[in-house]
């Protein structure tokens, strides 16, 4: 993930802005209550994780990169908030640790089929059981738009993938749509979208 860390101390902006992703304050906001338990999955330099312990949750913001976990800290000290902030791969976290009340991933498409396969099962397994799993990310059409993500069909989003991992679970929204972005310098302009918000049985 060095490339990434690279790529935060590239700039002297937040990438990806300091505010939230709209699709986790849209469906977020109603299913929040003060105290839940989040867990923010490749959270980056803290803009979600930042909103969420805002509405008052406990929030774990976990991030590979060095230099984002630093922003995230500072973030969170500038609005005023408590977050754990945690420098730490995906790849490698131990997902039975803790359960939580909601666990979040928002772009984390850095991951081939094979390790997003084992990263959907981890968050599926750090959700509790009447918890919430809400992960937003590109689809192939992005590929025409070219405003961010991986640029790697592999790594992209469709519903039936998205069926084929969380059908198991009760699938409250499951979306595929183009939206207008405006996140950071990193995420400009029309994009593909795949929204999933379940809920663990």
């Amino acid at each position: 993930m060095s490339k990434w860390n690279e790529r935060f101390l590239a700039s002297d902006d937040y990438v990806f802005g300091k505010e939230p992703n709209a699709f986790l304050v849209k469906h977020a906001t109603p299913r929040i209550k003060p105290g839940m338990t989040v867990l923010a999955v490749a959270d980056g330099e803290g803009r979600n994780g930042v909103w969420l312990a805002e509405q008052g949750c406990e929030v774990w913001s976990v991030d590979s990169a060095p230099a984002a976990s630093e922003r995230a800290r500072a973030l969170a000290a500038e609005r005023g908030v408590n977050m754990h902030v945690v420098t730490a791969d995906a790849t490698e976290m131990d997902w039975d640790a803790r359960q939580y009340d909601m666990v979040v991933g928002i772009f984390f498409q850095f991951a081939n089929p094979k390790l997003r396969a084992e990263l959907f099962k981890g968050m599926k397994q750090a959700t509790r059981s009447g918890g919430y799993l809400l992960i937003e990310g590109y689809g192939l059409k992005q590929l025409e738009y070219k405003t961010g993500g991986p640029g790697i069909p592999e790594h992209l989003y469709t519903l039936d993938l998205m069926r084929e991992h969380f059908g198991d679970m009760q699938v409250e929204v499951l979306e595929e749509y183009d939206a207008a972005l405006s996140e950071g310098k990193g995420h400009q302009g029309m994009s593909a979208l795949v929204d999933l918000v379940a809920r663990k049985p």
